[in-house]
């Protein structure tokens, strides 16, 4: 039981622990400064022409120019719609062809023993040492004697052939599956095919999420690659794009239709990880569980 205080005897001091202020201070500071650089983004897509070369630049345009969106998709110069499909159609394929071969791989290294199996999967793992400049000048002859330049195959076809990242992510992941899963699949009748169809794959939701999101993102950022085989403005994917419109017939750098490209290029990543947040923090933390 505590004490009871008799009059005039001195409270205690209790003390303020400041470490929890500090780092709210530190992490609000770092917010803002995360935030700086969108919310100019976005005041400098709503700017007209003459009002984005104004000196000091005002944070709220005097006059919202939500025609600069508009513009985007009817200047012919520009072509964002057409650049726009383009970007989606290799994303999402690359994403598909990453999350098939890359778990299929994976499933059988996590799964079966074999001579030589451990060498094979250090030696996958030692591509991830090569730089892409390395593989560039032979991949690029490779799909210029297939006829596959300036098309979007060759930004989509790598993929199926597996990450070595995405690999290792995944056999992490399905090592730490119990054996009686696959025990019980086997009884019900379900062949090794089936036990990565219908058992694996449904219980590696989180951590297909986690491959799903980093290949996206890959692929939708990628300036190189497109660079390298994309010689035509209809089959230009967004980066491309975007960096074209710098060196196009404008008189003026058009800022303000950058700006508001960006913003549009932003919102598929925004989209995708606002759906699979919760399966991407699950999937980070499950490949390092035991």
């Amino acid at each position: 039981m505590s004490q009871p205080a008799y009059a005039g005897q001195p409270k205690k001091k209790t003390k303020l622990d400041i470490a929890p202020i500090i780092g709210f201070i530190i992490l609000l500071a770092v917010t803002i400064a995360m935030i700086l650089p969108f919310g100019f983004m976005i005041s400098t897509s709503l700017k007209t022409t003459k009002e984005m070369l104004v000196f000091p630049p005002t944070v709220i345009p005097e006059q919202f120019a939500w025609g600069n969106f508009k513009e985007l998709f009817i200047n012919d110069e520009i072509k964002f719609g057409r650049q726009y499909g383009n970007s989606l159609i290799v994303s999402i394929a690359t994403v598909i062809g990453t999350v098939l071969s890359s778990s299929f791989v994976a499933f059988g290294f996590a799964r079966y023993r074999a001579k030589g199996s451990q060498l094979m999967f250090m030696l996958v793992l030692g591509t991830l040492m090569l730089p892409y400049p390395a593989i560039m000048i032979p991949q690029f002859l490779l799909f210029t004697k297939l006829g596959l330049h300036d098309s979007l195959l060759p930004l989509i076809l790598p993929a199926f052939f597996g990450s070595a990242y995405m690999i290792f992510l995944l056999r992490q992941f399905f090592s730490n599956l119990p054996n009686e899963i696959y025990d019980a699949g086997r009884i019900d009748g379900c062949r090794e095919i089936g036990l990565y169809w219908k058992l694996t794959l449904p219980l590696a939701g989180p951590v297909l999420a986690t491959v799903a999101i980093f290949s996206f993102i890959w692929s939708w950022n990628d300036l190189l690659a497109p660079v390298l085989y994309l010689d035509s403005q209809e089959n230009f994917t967004l980066p491309i794009g975007m960096a074209a419109m710098l060196s196009s017939k404008f008189r003026i750098a058009p800022w303000n239709l950058m700006m508001a490209a960006s913003l549009l290029s932003v919102l598929p990543i925004v989209a995708l990880f606002a759906v699979a947040q919760k399966r991407f923090v699950e999937g980070i933390v499950l490949t390092g569980i035991k």
